[in-house]
């Protein structure tokens, strides 16, 4: 039997490894195969809602919540161990999963965005020129990189909360993992300034445009409204997020092998570039730093004003990383070769396969529940419309609290934000009516659970797509930050509850 070793070095029998991320998704694969054997699937009927945002009329389709019936007693119910003809079984959820969807969206379009901003990254990182840049930047700050913590966790933060960046924080994740391994902290610390901050925003938005606005149009609330409060629960969360990451960021500064990723993050200082930190940046390093620049700024304006998404983005990223290659071949970078270019595409892309597979799997268990469309009969639109009834019967402070847990919970299953608004808000806006809670609350409840739980749940494609960037195992993220999201899920409660208390 082979032995492992934990994160301090230590020698663990194999008989206590912790589950790997494939298993724990098998298992529950499993589960919502049964699901569809022990509850009915149902479906409702669709309805156009027009709300204004920024201006304009923009229409969009909602569930019409007292529509919800079951199929007929002569319908079969429960999925078949295997399916033919392109059809969804248990052994056929892996496949259906990996092809499901659209250049626009999970799986197929998440999973080569993934892909192809690995690889741009890729070859961004074989360079070492963005590293070496930063780590300049630090020395001249002191060289401890403390003040850089928090600058990151704030600044991704308020990315999250302005335009909603979710997937983006992947390409962010890979730059800035091998400085932190660099400067003496670790992986852990790189997701939780990157990826986590930007969830953070997202959750507490006042003006997320994914989130709250599609939510609050949806709900018939004036959009925007309400932002004070909402400013305030964002400042209150990026303060203890910030406090929190300083801290456990200071602690492995002092003792780096108690890091739960220092196993993994050998190879990040293994090809740590600090010896070159104090090299001269010459022509063609900045204007590499110019290039990655002008890409980032590129990609901010189109996310903000033309609305691009997954194709649009990728292919961004991919030109950055050509534009990168082209300079560092001209000009010879440290013998810098074509070949070196296609190496570190295919090194880039390799290191984020996992997660891009993650991404697939996690989308067929949600298609062996029945999808995400509303007016297709699925064992999700059955357990929506049950808990819409049982919220209904709480007194308010309660039901306030049961729509932020629930929206939790379905946040595994529908992951988009756009997405799960336009599931869930037309059920609970109406109920908030029922049990005399403002919808401006029942907004909160959504886009606090829809938010949060993605720093966690391994059917985040954006999560998996850090966490592989990172070279971080779901599991071993999920030992570290289930703690900080006890804290997160309390802060939570205590401000939805502290909404209806205030009338909000």
């Amino acid at each position: 039997m082979i032995n492992a070793t934990d994160s301090s070095g230590h020698v663990v029998p194999a008989n206590r490894q912790m589950p790997d991320t494939y298993v724990i998704l098998f298992f529950v694969a499993l589960l919502a195969f049964a699901l569809t054997h022990l509850l009915p699937a149902g479906r409702f009927n669709v309805e156009a809602v027009v709300y204004t945002s920024a201006g304009e009329s923009v229409s969009r389709t909602v569930v019409d919540p007292a529509s919800f019936r079951y199929l007929a007693d002569g319908d079969s119910r429960g999925l078949p161990l295997f399916a033919e003809g392109g059809g969804i079984g248990l052994l056929n959820f892996v496949f259906e999963g990996l092809v499901s969807g659209s250049k626009w969206g999970a799986a197929i379009g998440v999973m080569a965005f993934i892909l192809i901003t690995g690889g741009a990254f890729g070859i961004i990182l074989k360079t070492g020129v963005v590293e070496q840049a930063l780590l300049k930047l630090i020395a001249r700050g002191g060289g401890d990189g403390k003040y850089l913590v928090p600058a990151l966790f704030f600044v991704f933060s308020l990315c999250g909360a302005v335009f909603g960046m979710s997937e983006e924080a992947i390409a962010f994740t890979l730059l800035v993992v091998p400085v932190m391994v660099a400067i003496g902290y670790d992986s852990i610390t790189a997701v939780l300034v990157t990826y986590v901050a930007t969830q953070i925003g997202f959750s507490t938005s006042w003006m997320n445009p994914f989130g709250v606005a599609i939510a609050q149009g949806i709900a018939g609330v004036p959009l925007l409204s309400g932002a004070g409060f909402r400013i305030g629960v964002w400042s209150l969360f990026t303060c203890v997020g910030m406090l929190y990451v300083m801290g456990y960021a200071a602690r492995i500064k002092r003792h780096p092998q108690h890091s739960l990723a220092y196993v993994s993050d050998a190879e990040f200082r293994r090809r740590s570039p600090a010896p070159i930190a104090g090299a001269a940046l010459g022509p063609a390093h900045w204007l590499i730093l110019l290039t990655v620049a002008g890409g980032v700024g590129w990609i901010v304006w189109g996310v903000a004003y033309k609305s691009y998404y997954l194709p649009e983005i990728a292919s961004q990223f991919f030109t950055m990383g050509l534009v990168v290659a082209l300079i560092a071949v001209a000009f010879r970078l440290n013998g810098f070769t074509a070949n070196d270019a296609a190496a570190g595409f295919r090194e880039g892309a390799q290191q984020l396969l996992p997660a891009a597979l993650v991404v697939g799997i996690a989308k067929g268990i949600v298609l062996m529940l029945g999808g995400d469309d509303p007016e297709v009969p699925s064992v999700l639109n059955t357990v929506l419309h049950h808990v819409g009834a049982l919220v209904g019967e709480l007194p308010n402070w309660l039901a306030a609290w049961g729509m932020y847990l629930f929206q939790s919970v379905f946040n595994f299953f529908i992951v988009s934000g756009s997405g799960q608004a336009a599931l869930t808000m037309p059920l609970m806006a109406p109920l908030s009516d029922l049990v005399g809670l403002s919808r401006q609350t029942a907004v909160l409840a959504f886009q606090l659970g829809d938010g949060l739980t993605n720093i966690f749940v391994p059917t985040s494609a954006a999560l998996m797509g850090c966490l592989g960037a990172a070279r971080l195992d779901w599991v071993i993220w999920l030992k570290f930050i289930y703690k900080f999201m006890l804290l997160l899920v309390a802060m939570a409660s205590v401000c939805v509850i502290g909404a209806v208390v205030v009338a909000y």
